[in-house]
């Protein structure tokens, strides 16, 4: 088994630590070690949900053999990318032929589809639905029972709010944000809001 160390102490933490439980349960494969506070964090104690938290950003270089993971957008710099893991949730169903990037987090009972593409950090919530021939970009978050049809992009930093959908050939331009609840019917530009069923461009995400 590989050590892995969670980057972050959020509740997505703590959530993804009983991931990695389970997928252990499945195929013993993660020797999880704890948690590493990201700066700003501060942790209400030296333990959270029966893992240790083993320090701040500078911890990193106490554990020269292990892999990280990173809580939502909690990446920490200076970490190569081939000591970024990938963790999917044992319910959930990967296309043999889908591509997961590095650092990559899957919460139970997601869907992603044939020939589907997820960039590096990409973060799935719980019943996220990602079709055939998606691309979904580096640091996108797709939220719990989002569903995103076939063949459309996602681009870089996007998040898709909480039971939206897309659909299918349409792109989502780069740091746009999908409200929740939001039908979107036609292509999103970069760093758009956009709200309502069908979905309109509220403002500027800044």
């Amino acid at each position: 088994m590989n050590d892995l160390i969670i980057t972050g102490i959020g509740v997505h933490a703590l959530e993804m630590a009983e991931i990695v439980e389970r997928i252990n349960r499945v195929q013993p494969t993660w020797r999880l070690l704890g948690y590493i506070r990201l700066d700003g964090e501060t942790a209400p104690a030296a333990e959270l949900n029966g893992y240790a938290v083993l320090g701040g950003p500078e911890a990193v270089a106490d554990f020269p053999q292990a892999y990280f993971v990173p809580c939502y957008k909690s990446q920490i710099d200076g970490i190569p990318r081939d000591r970024w893991a990938t963790i999917v949730d044992p319910s959930s169903f990967v296309s043999r032929s889908a591509q997961v990037g590095a650092g990559c987090v899957v919460y139970p009972n997601c869907y992603i589809g044939y020939n589907a593409r997820l960039g590096d950090f990409a973060f799935c919530l719980s019943g996220a639905i990602i079709n055939h021939d998606d691309i979904i970009g580096d640091g996108a978050t797709i939220t719990s029972g989002a569903a995103i049809a076939g063949e459309v992009t996602v681009g870089a930093g996007c998040y898709i709010g909480q039971a939206s959908a897309i659909r299918q050939k349409l792109t989502i331009g780069a740091n746009s944000l999908i409200g929740m609840g939001a039908v979107v019917v036609r292509d999103v530009p970069p760093n758009s809001v956009m709200i309502g069923n069908p979905a309109r461009r509220l403002r500027d995400n800044i």
